[in-house]
């Protein structure tokens, strides 16, 4: 068993903090909010530092999932940064959804300090940190990779190394990009569906069993036609994460038409005060008449 830090107790991070005391891992867990961190401790034990530098101290993997590039470079770097306080040798694990830009400038800082650094954003939403069965998508070296992947597994149903440094933040790209073009189809056809008089929950027992199943037509459409969206994934992250997706696309040379319009969309869903809504609410611009 390991001694990790874990940085950020969010929706996704406070379980899967969790899923490492309970797979036997020692914790020590960091929080910008500390009464988070006390709450984690008085259900989980282990401890919490002040700083990301004093819960790093020791530690052979530091993990962190937090908001942004900004809040990434904020518990790394510095004085109180996470790298000040790890021993080389130490590995930093980051869950965090970030451009692959941020991964390559942090991964570059802690291989000049004797440090590894695994960028491996994750997929599933909270109720796959909750469950401990999310998909993780990993970029580094592989020396890295292999020490770091026993300790992701507390909480990942499939773990995969992807590439060098941002190959894991590349592959979250495809994901997003995938789910907001899956999301806008099965809004469009509910939608549709209701306008022509048909039995939504009906129609998707059946189409769910052929070619146009998904998982978010599996998860999503009962709800969705309820009008309840407090189940998953934010807009407002997911603009955040499709604005990584278009940046990248133009550094690049990609095109991504589909997820340029519905980045749009999901603006239109801010506007009518639903950017705490899941990502299922597009289906509010089509049927708020």
């Amino acid at each position: 068993m390991a001694k990790v830090a874990f940085l950020g107790l969010g929706v996704m991070g406070y379980p899967m903090a969790g899923h490492l005391v309970a797979k036997g891992h020692e914790v020590m867990v960091y929080n910008r909010t500390e009464a988070k961190a006390k709450a984690w401790v008085a259900e989980f034990g282990g401890g919490w530092g002040a700083t990301p530098r004093a819960a790093a101290q020791g530690a052979e993997f530091v993990m962190a999932c937090v908001g942004n590039d900004d809040d990434l470079r904020s518990v790394c770097l510095g004085a109180d940064g996470a790298f000040s306080g790890m021993e080389r040798g130490a590995i930093f694990v980051d869950h965090t959804t970030v451009s692959a830009q941020v991964t390559r400038e942090l991964s570059a800082v802690a291989a000049g300090e004797g440090k590894g650094f695994v960028d491996a954003p994750v997929s599933g939403g909270q109720a796959g940190a909750q469950n401990g069965v999310l998909s993780v998508m990993c970029g580094g070296a592989q020396a890295e990779y292999d020490r770091a992947e026993p300790v992701i597994a507390a909480y990942a149903r499939i773990c995969r190394r992807l590439g060098d440094s941002g190959a894991g933040q590349i592959a979250k790209m495809m994901n997003q990009i995938c789910i907001a073009g899956l999301v806008q189809g099965l809004s469009e056809a509910l939608a549709f569906g209701q306008k022509a008089g048909l039995d939504g929950e009906a129609v998707v027992e059946v189409i769910s069993q052929g070619a146009a199943g998904s998982w978010q037509m599996a998860n999503r459409h009962k709800t969705m036609l309820a009008g309840q969206f407090d189940f998953g994934f934010a807009v407002d992250w997911m603009r955040k994460d499709l604005k990584i997706c278009l940046e990248t696309a133009d550094q690049i040379g990609a095109s991504l038409p589909v997820t340029a319009l519905v980045d749009q969309f999901y603006k239109e869903v801010q506007n009518m005060g639903g950017g705490r809504n899941d990502t299922s609410s597009l289906i509010r611009r089509l049927t708020r008449d």
